[in-house]
Formats: C-alpha cells, structure tokens, sequence
C-alpha cells in the first residue's frame, strides 16, 4: 500500500489541483489529509487561487481514496459540504507494521504528545514547516504545508511505502527520505 501525506490545503485550488495531480503520478492507494482544508485561518495570508467553492468538489470526487483528520481551521459547516468524514481529531493507523497516529498538531503533538508505543510514528500539519525528527522512543513526521509554506520550504507532502518515508515537493522531487525500523 502507498500513503500519500499531506496537510493544509487552505482553500487553494490551485495547490489542490497540484496535489491531487502528485497523488495519481505517485500512484498512491489512500490520501492521508492532516487537516485545514478549505478555510485560510486568520492568522494566514490568502493562498494563491483561494477557492474553497473549487477545492470542494475536487476533493469530493476523491472521496473514497480520502482519510482525514479534522484541523483547527476545519468545523461542521464543511463537513456539511464534504462527502467524507473530516472531524476527527486523530486517526490511529498501521501501514506496512508502522503504527502512525495522524492529527493535525493543534492538540497533539511534540509538547503534548499522544499516546505514543515505542517506535510509532506521530505525523501532524499545523506548522506548515516540513519536520523529519527521530525521538529516543518516537518518530515526528510533518509533511509542510501544501499551500502556505512557511521559512522558505516547498509546497510539499510525505509518501510512506514499504516502510519507506519520502518527503517531496510538489513536483515529486525527494528532499529526504528514511526507511523505519525499530529505533
């Protein structure tokens, strides 16, 4: 199975656009969004092409290859509008033995971890800072934003297959990659 991981979307349908297009050049079986999908949030600038009306079908045509987690800039309004589920605070995953534990980062995260067994990955958004950090007990993965990077980072996102944690931007060019084992 191929994960494709990405976060904050933002209401850009352009970046959407280039994200959907990076999940069928990557081939990818399931799209793990890690919150903030249509509203910008007050605190960021408009994302290029903000179209949240635009992002919406986009992503609704895609429902059965979605899982996502719920972020702070996400509320019931658009669960009204999205055909698949996106208020969860967090989703438990095991992808090729990796446990993964996806939220968004406004709660959970590295000064308020969860729940956490030795080895598991902690994969989260919300910073819109790409992270690659290996813990005494944990992994912390952040995929970046996909359309408000921040400190000069890519738009970008993570894919994890066969063990095998890429980071990439847009464009499907590698910044890092790691294949996990026990730590």
């Amino acid at each position: 199975m191929k994960l494709l991981i990405a976060s904050d979307i933002h209401g850009s349908a352009l970046y959407c656009r280039q994200l959907l297009d990076a999940f069928d050049r990557e081939g990818a079986d399931r799209l793990l969004l890690l919150g903030d999908l249509l509203y910008h949030g007050p605190r960021n600038d408009l994302p290029p092409q903000y179209a949240p009306k635009e992002v919406i079908p986009l992503l609704n045509a895609r429902k059965n290859d979605l899982l996502c987690v719920r972020g702070n800039c996400d509320t019931e309004v658009d669960q009204m509008v999205l055909d698949f589920p996106i208020l969860a605070d967090y989703a438990l995953l095991c992808v090729d033995g990796i446990n993964l534990f996806a939220t968004h980062g406004h709660v959970y995260n590295t000064k308020n971890l969860p729940p956490l067994r030795h080895g598991d990955v902690l994969l989260h958004g919300h910073t819109h800072l790409p992270a690659w950090e290996a813990h005494e007990d944990y992994w912390y993965f952040n995929p970046g934003s996909v359309s408000i990077p921040k400190k000069d980072s890519p738009h970008s996102y993570m894919t994890l297959c066969g063990g095998l944690f890429q980071w990439k931007d847009l464009n499907g060019r590698v910044f890092n990659e790691e294949r996990l084992h026990t730590l």
